[in-house]
Formats: C-alpha cells, sequence, structure tokens
C-alpha cells in the first residue's frame, strides 16, 4: 500500500556560501542541525513534458530516509500544497504510480527527463517540548537534462517544508526572519521546474553551462514555474477575465470541465471524499454544454462525444450512487429509537454497504485504466484544439447565451407542468425523475453563462438549483424505497423481523410527499416572468 502524505513547503533564493539565519523565537524554540545528506534523484515524464505542465511531478530518488519512488499532486492551486506519494524503489516506476498518472500521460512513453544531484543540509525547528515544527535545508543542486541534448545548470535554495500538524501559519513567521536576513522566495516553486527551464535547449544556462547563484536576497520576479498555463487561462476565463465572443466564452468552460476531470482523475483511483462526485459532475456539466449551446458549437460533433460523457457519467454513478444511498439508509437508521430496531438492522446495512461498494469499487478503477475512457479523453482534448464553431459562435455571449437558458427554462417547465398534473404513483414519479434531470441542465447552463452575463444568470441558476434539489430528494427517496424493500426481502428471507425496514419505507414515502407539496411553491419562484426578463435575450 503506497504511503501518502500531505507536503507544504516553500522556496527561497539564496547564494551558494548563505549560512541559515536564526529562525528562533515566538513558537520555535531551538534549530538543530541535522547534517549533510547526498539525494540523487531522476524525474520521470514523457518527452513533450505533460507531467510538469501539471504541477506533477515523478521521482526515483536514492540518499535520505526516504529513498524510492515519489509521486506529487497537486492539492489546489495554493502554492507549496502537495500530496505525496511514496512508493519502494525499484527499477521502473510502480504500477500504483503509473495508474495515478494515466489521465495525464495517456499512452505516450515515461522517461527520465531530468538528473539533480543535491547536497542538503537540514535543520530542525523544534517548539519548547522539542517536537519537530518545521525542517529547514539548504540545498545546493546540480541539474542534467537526460534529453534535448543534456543541458546543465546548479543554484542553491533554501527550502522550508512544514512537519505533520504543524501550524501552517509557522511559514509566515519563518519567512518573515527570512525576509529580515535578505532572503526572497524563488522565482520557481520546484526543483524539477527551475532544472527544466534552466536546462532548455536555447536557455543562458542550458546545454553545459553552469548557472550562477543569485545574489541573497534578489527579490524574485516573474511567473512561478511548473503551474499549468492551460489550468490557469481556463480558470481565468471561467471567472469571466477575457474572451469577448461567445464561442471564447463556452471554450473556456469546456477547457475547465476538461481540466477538472483530468485532475480528479488520480483522486478518484485514491478513494479520496467526494472525488467520484467531483469528477461525475465535471462530466455531467461538459455534456450538458453541449446540449444547452448547439447554436455555438456543431452538434454533429458535439452528440458523439456527449454520448460517451453519458457512459462515463453512469460509470461513476455505480460507485458515488451506492455511497449517497448508503449515506442516507445509515442516517434514517440513526433517527430510529433504538426500540424500534429490530433485528440485527445495522448489520444488514453495513453488509450491504459494503458488497455494492467492493464491487463498484473495483468496477470504476477497470473504467479509468480502460481505451474508451482514454479514447475520451484524446477526443474531449482534440475538440478543444479546434472547436466545432458555428456561425453564433462569433456574437458576443449577451447576444446567443440567454436565449439558450430560456430555452432550457421552457424545456423545464413543460416537464414541470406535466409532472404536476399526474396523480401520485409510478407515472408521476417518472415524470418528477424527467423535470429533474431538466432542472440541472437549466442550473448548469446558467453557471456556464454567470462570467458572462453576471447576476442575472447567476439568480436563473440559484432557482434552477432550488427546483432540482426538491426534486432530486424526490428521487433519492424513489431510489430508496428500492433498496428499503429489497434489505426487507433479505430479513425476511433470513427469518430477520422485517419491521424496521417497512417502518423507514413509510418514512421515505412521506418524504417523497413532502417534496411534492413542496414543488409548486419552488417551482413559482423559479419561474417568476422577472427573472427570465432580466437575462435579456
Amino acid at each position: 500500500m503506497a504511503e501518502t502524505k500531505r507536503e507544504i513547503e516553500r522556496k527561497y533564493e539564496v547564494a551558494a556560501d548563505a549560512e541559515l539565519p536564526d529562525l528562533t523565537g515566538a513558537a520555535v524554540a531551538d534549530s538543530v542541525d541535522r547534517g549533510v545528506t547526498e539525494l540523487d534523484a531522476v524525474y520521470w515524464d514523457t518527452l513533450d513534458q505533460r507531467l510538469a505542465a501539471a504541477s506533477v511531478t515523478l521521482r526515483r530518488r536514492t540518499g535520505g530516509t526516504d529513498e524510492g519512488w515519489h509521486l506529487k499532486l497537486p492539492v489546489s492551486l495554493a502554492e507549496g500544497v502537495r500530496d505525496e506519494i511514496h512508493e519502494p524503489l525499484s527499477d521502473t516506476v510502480p504500477r500504483a504510480l503509473l495508474g495515478l498518472v494515466r489521465s495525464r500521460v495517456r499512452e505516450a512513453e515515461l522517461m527520465p527527463v531530468v538528473r539533480l544531484l543535491s547536497s542538503r543540509r537540514a535543520h530542525h525547528l523544534l517548539d519548547a517540548g522539542g517536537a519537530l515544527l518545521a525542517e529547514v535545508s539548504v540545498d545546493a543542486v546540480v541539474a542534467e537534462r537526460l534529453t534535448d541534448g543534456g543541458g546543465t545548470a546548479q543554484w542553491t535554495e533554501l527550502e522550508v517544508e512544514l512537519a505533520d500538524g504543524a501550524d501552517p501559519a509557522l511559514l509566515d513567521k519563518v519567512e518573515k526572519k527570512l525576509k529580515k536576513a535578505g532572503v526572497r522566495r524563488a522565482d520557481s516553486s520546484s526543483k524539477l521546474g527551475r532544472a527544466l527551464a534552466e536546462t532548455a535547449p536555447g536557455s543562458r544556462t542550458g546545454g553545459g553551462a553552469a548557472r550562477v547563484a543569485p545574489a541573497e536576497g534578489a527579490v524574485s520576479s516573474g511567473k512561478r514555474a511548473g503551474k499549468s498555463e492551460a489550468v490557469e487561462q481556463a480558470l481565468r476565463e471561467s471567472v469571466g477575465e477575457g474572451p469577448g465572443t461567445a464561442g471564447d466564452h463556452l471554450v473556456a468552460y469546456l477547457r475547465a470541465q476538461r481540466d477538472a476531470i483530468v485532475s480528479l482523475d488520480p483522486a478518484v483511483r485514491r478513494d479520496l471524499p467526494d472525488s467520484v462526485h467531483q469528477m461525475r459532475v465535471a462530466t455531467r456539466r461538459m455534456r450538458s454544454a453541449f446540449k444547452s449551446y448547439r447554436k455555438i458549437l456543431d452538434r454533429t460533433v458535439t452528440d458523439p462525444l456527449g454520448e460517451e460523457l453519458k457512459w462515463l457519467a453512469g460509470e461513476l454513478g455505480v460507485d458515488r450512487d451506492q455511497e449517497v444511498l448508503a449515506r442516507r439508509l445509515t442516517a434514517r437508521i440513526d433517527g430510529l429509537p433504538t426500540t424500534l430496531l429490530l433485528g440485527p438492522v445495522r448489520g444488514r446495512l453495513r453488509v450491504w454497504a459494503v458488497a455494492g461498494r467492493t464491487g463498484s469499487r473495483g468496477r470504476t478503477v477497470a473504467v479509468l485504466d480502460g481505451g474508451r475512457y482514454l479514447a475520451l479523453l484524446d477526443a474531449v482534448d482534440a475538440l478543444l484544439a479546434e472547436p466545432p464553431l458555428r456561425p453564433a459562435a462569433a456574437k458576443p455571449p449577451a447576444d446567443v447565451l440567454p436565449k439558450a437558458l430560456l430555452k432550457d427554462y421552457a424545456r423545464l417547465a413543460a416537464r414541470v407542468e406535466h409532472a404536476l398534473g399526474l396523480p401520485a404513483g409510478e407515472e408521476r414519479d417518472l415524470a418528477l425523475h424527467d423535470a429533474r434531470k431538466a432542472a440541472k441542465r437549466a442550473r448548469y447552463a446558467g453557471e456556464a453563462a454567470t462570467p458572462a452575463l453576471g447576476k442575472a444568470a447567476k439568480r436563473f441558476a440559484r432557482r434552477m438549483k432550488a427546483v432540482q434539489s426538491v426534486l432530486g430528494d424526490h428521487q433519492d427517496s424513489v431510489v430508496a424505497r428500492e433498496a428499503l424493500r429489497a434489505l426487507a426481502v433479505q430479513a425476511h428471507l433470513a427469518g430477520e423481523s422485517a419491521f424496521s425496514w417497512g417502518l423507514l419505507y413509510g418514512q421515505e414515502e412521506a418524504s417523497a410527499a413532502d417534496r411534492e407539496r413542496e414543488l409548486p411553491q419552488v417551482w413559482a419562484e423559479a419561474s417568476r416572468r422577472k427573472l427570465r426578463a432580466s437575462l435579456g435575450g
């Protein structure tokens, strides 16, 4: 089983002969010299550096107490916060790590791209009780590029890495002391990013030239290396900074969803909380955008891709839906008095939940390892590289997006009115389920349009979400009743009492009825003419 730790660190520029300033005071009671360690790290990537572009690093390192393979995945865009996954030393990349980079690498070959030799003098910062707060190291680094002609570079840097469980505010306190000593943040947030930049063919330091370390205290400038420009651009555009046409706006939104799917892939494989849900949401948002904005993108191209996205969302749903349903039923059981729990109710639910989770979990990972999934990612990349834009894509967003929102609203209105006109029962349940899907599509369309249309689209999305929430809880009750009936049958066949399962079934029936009574008022709020008029178009 791979070992994972959260890495929170900052890097600073120092001269080759720099002495570590006094960092004691406040929370730091002592600084202990831990001596010098020689580290030899070989970084692996594709020839076109797909991992580095995504701020992902994969290395094989010897020396030190944690030699082996290390994969570092960014936790967020916050600088210096990554999850480091460790596997034992081996000659080839461990299979577990290959899976975690698969969404980035696809079928491309991984190879050694950079070798870093670091002579590290480490100091431990301790509190008054002797507990480790952070490790401060001064690294003398020699970098050798193993591709593209083999350039070299060298530099010295200071690194501050927070100890497990330590207060992140300590980093600010240490940085304040470093600044007083003339030490400033490094331009690059990673050794690999710096090595790739300074050993690249045509760079001032590449092709065998040794780099002269900057003067101590030099002020950092420029963009920090290692961040994906594509991700940053998509995020900027998704909050409304830039694209002037409807096509530009939609492509930026789709790019953000693609980036979310790819970056969430390793989290799903690691079974991190909410990762399956978030990946499924990104998949559905992209597919929904294809449907809502057919005036912008050619549907002959997007429809087949949408079907593949539907397949992926469905496969991810096997895991997610089981998880949500188990939580719902557990909460129901927790709400019952113990006198009404007849038989091994909790135990039977646990067995049911584990059995379903184990099967679906393996299936999800198998899907992410499959060729169909990789082909889907490649197809999305191809669409974003050459979007199949229609004439309306050249118009301003305000001329195109509101019409799409109003069309989705009309579709939802027809389904809600149809469902409300039916008597209670299975047919109405199905109609409400169809209305829920229409509400979700309208909500996603509003969210996609918000950066361009502002508050009007945001209000629209919020109202659509309220409708979706009521209808979603209703549908959850329908699914829960099916599961409860199956559990009651299992209990009966095993000679157990089915009383508690029947009681829970009745609660879910009552919950569904409550949602049906709530829907007309929620829909009245969402269907106000003023809401639609504010969109323009």
